[in-house]
This record gives structure tokens, C-alpha cells and sequence, in this order.
């Protein structure tokens, strides 16, 4: 009924769409000079849509619509590392502003003297998911170190993964003898104790060896329920790979371990570039794409997904 509900909305609004369309053009017909300003306004308006609604086929994935989960792991590299990895929160936390998506961070590491170790973040809004898709993967900064005292040219790594967010009603049902669920207290930056209660959770999940943290609410209860939540992803995700592995097995098609190669450069010296590695696709502004502005990337890549289908 859900997935119903949604097709007529869409169905409502692209009918919405066309009558527009059929109004522009009959005002147009009038050939009334005193017209033109507003025709030429609701022509831009419908290209904007358009537009919008043409990315939007794009989606095409079964958990598209979904809220996500996002989390960001430093690699290889110490300091600049982790304060590699607290920009790309930065980044995915203000391309979620831009789009008015509510944002909730879940867990978080600190790093040693800056940045992060690692972050979980629940984004939610319409299509999460089917966007921060494209963004799974390793990303590589290359940039002159404001950590090195010799200000030398220094490369960090991250690793980006994105899940769906499961309904209640879906995804992989957990059976609680599978779990190993232990308490710890709560930690911040430099190991001080955010409390002195048991309130951080632990879930182990014993059959696949998954482990899920979280720590940032002040309430035992909710930190477990949020744990279930990254878990329930990460397990209908795991489902998800072992299946397109089986199908790619089937047909003979070579299937890579994408996860551990880079998708994405951020170059700052000695010049400056971002360039996707899957896509080609590259800018020269920097400093947009860091404050959220990714849509470029995004775009290329569910069109590149769409080509491999066919």
C-alpha cells in the first residue's frame, strides 16, 4: 500500500506537470505580446522540473527512496587522516542542509589531537539512499599537510560506506540468540568520560561477525535501538552484495572489490581538482564541493549506472 501510494503521488504530480505544459502552450497560441514576460517565466519553471524529474527517473535501485545510514572511517595516515575524514562529514552534513534533509549522528570516534576516527550518521529525506549511494567508497586527499611541520604534500585516505535505512516492515529479520549485545561507558575526545553509567552499546552480530557501536545519546535504550538500526542496514546490505556476487557469478561477469580502490581524488596541490574515478567526471572548484555541492558527481554516476544496466 505504501509503494501504491507513492506511484499515485508520482503519477499526481508528472499529470500536474503536463497540464502546466498544456497551459503554456495555449497561452502562447494567443500571440499577446503583453504575455511574453509570463510565458517565458513557466517555460523556465517547467525546464527546471523537468529537470529535476529527469534525475529523478534515474533512481533505480530497490532502496532508493530510503532514508540512508553514512558512515566515514579514516584510513592510513594519522592526523591528516582523521581531519581528512571530519571534512567529509562536514561535506555530507551541509549537502543534506542544502536539501533540507534531517540528519542525526549516531556514533563517533575522535581523533588524536584533530579530526575523526569515525562517524555514523543517519540522513534522512526522499531518495537518501539512491543519492549517497554513489558515494560509497575510498576517497583520496592530496593536499600540503597543516599538520607537517615542513608543510610537505601528504595523501590521506577514507572510506565512505552508505546503507539503506530499513523499514519496520522490511529487510532482514534478526534473531536475538544471534546477538551478543555488551555495555561500556560512553568515551569523548582524549578518553574522558562522557558519563560515569554503562550507557554506550556493543552489538555483535555472531553469525557474520558484524560489529556496531553507538555512544552519542545519554540513554542506554536509545543507543541500542539505533545500534539494531545501522545493524538491520548493514545486514540487508551484506544481502544485497552476496546476491548481485551470485548473479554477476552466473553471467560470467567479473565482479571487483570496489570498496578497496579509490573512487574519488580531491587534489589541492599542486593543483587543484576533484576528479570520480568510475565516471570521469571532474570539477575544478573545490571549495563548492567540500561545502555540500556534489550533485555534479551524483548525477554522473546514476547515469553511468543506468548505461551499465544496458
Amino acid at each position: 500500500m505504501r509503494r501504491l501510494a507513492h506511484l499515485q503521488r508520482e503519477l499526481h504530480e508528472w499529470e500536474l506537470l503536463e497540464q502546466r505544459i498544456n497551459d503554456a502552450i495555449e497561452l502562447a497560441s494567443l500571440e499577446d505580446d503583453n504575455l511574453s514576460e509570463e510565458i517565458e517565466k513557466e517555460v523556465s519553471e517547467i525546464t527546471a522540473e523537468l529537470d529535476l524529474r529527469e534525475t529523478s527517473a534515474l533512481f533505480s535501485g530497490h532502496y532508493d527512496e530510503n532514508d540512508a545510514i553514512l558512515s566515514i572511517h579514516s584510513g592510513a595516515g594519522g592526523t591528516d587522516s582523521q581531519d581528512w575524514a571530519q571534512m567529509l562529514e562536514r561535506m555530507y552534513l551541509r549537502w543534506a542542509e542544502r536539501r533540507d534533509f534531517k540528519t542525526e549522528v549516531l556514533d563517533q570516534s575522535e581523533g588524536e589531537g584533530a579530526g575523526i576516527k569515525r562517524v555514523i550518521i543517519a540522513i534522512n529525506g526522499s531518495y537518501a539512499y539512491g543519492n549517497l549511494r554513489s558515494e560509497k567508497g575510498v576517497h583520496r586527499l592530496v593536499r600540503l599537510s597543516p599538520f607537517d611541520s615542513a608543510h610537505r604534500r601528504h595523501t590521506s585516505f577514507a572510506l565512505v560506506e552508505v546503507y539503506p535505512q530499513m523499514k519496520s516492515d522490511e529487510g532482514i529479520e534478526i534473531k536475538p540468540d544471534d546477538l551478543r549485545i555488551d555495555t561500556y561507558r560512553s568515551a569523548g575526545a582524549g578518553g574522558q568520560n562522557v558519563q560515569k553509567n554503562e550507557t554506550a552499546i556493543r552489538i555483535t552480530h555472531l553469525p557474520t561477525g558484524i560489529v556496531v557501536t553507538c555512544q552519542n545519546e545519554r540513554s542506554q535504550t536509545q543507543n541500542k535501538s539505533n545500534a539494531m538500526r545501522v545493524l538491520k542496514a548493514r545486514l540487508e546490505d551484506l544481502k544485497r552484495q552476496e546476491q548481485e556476487a551470485e548473479l554477476a557469478k552466473l553471467k560470467g561477469a567479473h565482479v571487483s572489490a570496489e570498496w578497496g580502490s579509490q573512487i574519488r581524488s580531491y587534489i589541492l596541490h599542486p593543483y587543484q581538482m576533484i576528479k570520480d574515478h568510475r565516471t570521469g567526471y571532474e570539477v575544478g572548484n573545490i571549495s563548492a564541493v567540500l561545502d555540500g555541492e556534489l550533485e555534479g558527481f551524483i548525477e554522473a554516476f546514476l547515469r553511468a549506472s543506468i548505461g551499465q544496466l544496458h
